[in-house]
């Protein structure tokens, strides 16, 4: 049965973005201190980077890595995500992953800017799509074909399809630093374990892997 999926990293303070990021410095240091660890996988490397030469980590940090694109057939995300807060206006603009995309499925960005679908060769297709989380979801769902969809984030995003009660796991890697602002992903979900099973897995890099899984097995 389709699984509803999010994979997030966040901060001891719980936040999921960071806000040092200058015009000739898009994504910010602290952007790197934040995903340094899943950049490092072996599967980040092959997966994003396009590296075959067997570098990277292979710890517990790789597992999570491969499982983040196992059996994922659609996948959600923001307007953020896809970039469109700073490039919105460049009708050229086509994501920040070239032409390579690891997505390889369709892709519904959430945005009210009317946008063509963009496709690769690879597999992803972006739809730019103005839905509800539960609209956006059917959408996802009926292209899947039984195959899990991916809440890809950001954490805006991510806290109203969690609110909603449509997520069926939720792994978040808590990275031992602290941003003090940002967005934070915890915020007005009071209670969310609730409902959930909660594991803890330490990575040989400090990382903490939290799960909640549904407990009803969805």
């Amino acid at each position: 049965m389709s699984r509803v999926r999010v994979d997030l990293n966040i901060s001891l303070d719980g936040f999921a973005t960071t806000t040092d990021q200058t015009p000739e410095n898009p994504f910010g240091d602290d952007w790197g201190r934040l995903t340094g660890d899943y950049v490092a996988t072996r599967t980040f490397r092959e997966r994003v980077l396009g590296m075959s030469d067997g570098s990277g980590t292979t710890g517990v940090d790789d597992t999570y890595a491969a499982g983040y694109f196992e059996d994922v057939r659609a996948e959600i995300m923001g307007a953020a995500m896809f970039g469109l807060h700073l490039h919105g206006d460049d009708p050229d603009w086509r994501g920040w992953w070239g032409e390579e995309p690891p997505f390889r499925c369709p892709v519904f960005v959430l945005t009210h800017s009317e946008r063509e679908p963009i496709a690769f060769a690879n597999g992803t297709r972006f739809e730019f799509v103005s839905m509800a989380p539960r609209e956006a979801l059917k959408a996802a769902r009926a292209v899947a074909t039984g195959g899990d969809v991916r809440i890809g984030g950001g954490p805006t995003t991510v806290r109203d399809f969690l609110r909603e009660g449509l997520v069926d796991s939720l792994h978040v890697a808590v990275v031992p630093i602290l941003l003090g602002r940002g967005v934070r992903l915890w915020d007005d979900l009071r209670g969310l374990e609730a409902g959930y099973r909660v594991t803890a897995e330490a990575a040989e890099s400090g990382v903490t892997h939290l799960t909640f899984e549904r407990e009803d097995g969805r």
